[in-house]
């Protein structure tokens, strides 16, 4: 059986497979039922493998061992997987979030707090800067700096990229508001945009800009901006850089008032 490395591609990566595992799977749903060493023939898998993807392939809900001699596997309807698959992951992902709440109330992360903060004495200024490859890494890094601002957060960004904060942000803004800090968006406002403006007014000041731009300036201090335009790039190769410079963020915190006087505020 010859099944397109496509197909084998997708299949590992929407069932967190390994090769010989989407190999012998893809080579069962072909037979519906067939015994270990049929498998391997088919889906050209070592048989001395063979046993123990399928013993993998049933821990997670793929194939079913039937009784008898000689054993053989029957396959799961991929429907039927699909649902299998989706729960064992929420169950792991949930797993792993209540691991993780547990691990803020133990002295290990007092410990990896006061390793980092022993280490970022240590560190020479012009090492507190980085590149973000990755719009999700971008966003991520945002969230992180916008979570512990204090005073203020400066937003500039495109028409497109409103939209796209206001989806994943929105709460963000809004425990910052509570917070007391004073946040500032300046975007181009468009008709498709301007009743979502309107409601992330509630929690931050917005305001209309012709300006093309791209950055965020936190408590006057740290800078996260972009390098390209996010409409001739796609989100996988979008880049940025985030610096803690005090004295280049006021500067940039500086022009940014001066232009946001002439913004017209979203009514």
């Amino acid at each position: 059986m010859v099944v397109k490395e496509e197909l084998l591609g997708k299949l590992r990566r929407y069932f967190a497979l390994n090769l010989y595992e989407v190999k012998v799977w893809t080579a069962l749903l072909s037979r519906g039922v067939a015994t270990a060493g049929e498998l391997s023939d088919i889906a050209n898998v070592p048989r001395s493998r063979s046993y123990d993807v399928l013993e993998s392939l049933e821990r997670k809900g793929f194939v079913v061992m039937k009784l008898g001699k000689p054993i053989k596997y029957i396959a799961v309807p991929p429907q039927e997987v699909v649902e299998r698959v989706k729960k064992n992951m929420l169950e792991e992902a949930d797993e792993r979030v209540k691991r993780l709440e547990k691990l803020k109330k133990t002295d290990l992360i007092q410990e990896l707090n006061s390793l980092h903060t022993t280490g970022l004495k240590l560190v020479e200024p012009t090492d507190l800067a980085g590149s973000l490859r990755g719009r999700h890494n971008l966003y991520s890094h945002l969230e992180l700096k916008m979570r512990d601002a204090e005073k203020s957060v400066i937003l500039a960004t495109t028409a497109e990229g409103l939209v796209r904060k206001a989806d994943r942000l929105r709460p963000l803004f809004e425990r910052l508001s509570k917070k007391g800090v004073k946040v500032r968006i300046a975007a181009p406002i468009t008709k498709q945009s301007r009743e979502l403006a309107k409601s992330l007014g509630k929690f931050a000041e917005i305001r209309h800009t012709d300006s093309k731009a791209r950055f965020c300036v936190v408590d006057g201090k740290e800078l996260v901006f972009m390098v390209m335009d996010d409409n001739e790039v796609h989100p996988t190769y979008d880049v940025g850089v985030w610096v803690n410079t005090p004295f280049f963020a006021q500067a940039l915190e500086g022009m940014f008032d001066q232009s946001w006087k002439a913004m017209k505020p979203v009514k």
